[in-house]
């Protein structure tokens, strides 16, 4: 008998393994089975959203934040779509959102640099990347970013020292981590 938990597995390894579309189905069979668990509602959005179903991701975040207003993922995850849709301002809201419940989502402040840096808030972004690196040092992207952005705010001492640390990942053929 395939129980949810089952088929939530079995969705995040074909989600993880570039199969989204074989997964939507074994969340959406979960969600029959357990339609309050907000975390099946999430993993459905993620797979979604990889589709380019984003209206359809959207719904599935926010029955998540419905379910349990206190997770983190779908506000941030929602966040990443509006960016992608050029709606900064409520994907601003939804990263605020999502940090105000993890404040030590090195991700979730990365991508809110990242919305600074495209809409040309320079400090907020420095701001933002800096505060990804308190809770992961070494976060590749975060490094990058805050290098870039050093960079369009003419501080080139310490885009020199972040471009420094990120020559010591490619020189070591350093595995990038992942933010929780």
């Amino acid at each position: 008998m395939e129980t949810a938990a089952y088929l939530n597995d079995s969705g995040i390894a074909l989600t993880e393994a570039n199969r989204p579309y074989e997964a939507i189905p074994l969340f959406q069979k979960a969600l029959g089975i357990e339609p309050g668990n907000p975390l099946l509602w999430l993993n459905l959005g993620i797979a979604q959203q990889k589709t380019g179903e984003y209206q359809e991701a959207l719904e599935s975040y926010q029955r998540a934040v419905y379910i349990d207003d206190e997770l983190s993922e779908p506000w941030g995850a929602m966040g990443l779509i509006y960016y992608e849709l050029d709606q900064f301002e409520y994907a601003e809201k939804c990263y605020n959102n999502a940090i105000e419940r993890d404040p030590n989502s090195p991700k979730i402040w990365n991508n809110l640099g990242v919305l600074f840096f495209s809409k040309g808030y320079l400090e907020e972004a420095r701001r933002c990347f800096e505060e990804a690196l308190i809770h992961l040092p070494m976060y590749y992207d975060a490094l990058f970013n805050l290098r870039d952005t050093c960079r369009e705010l003419s501080d080139y001492r310490a885009a020199a020292e972040f471009e420094r640390i990120l020559q010591g990942y490619e020189g070591n053929n350093a595995k990038r981590p992942s933010p929780p």
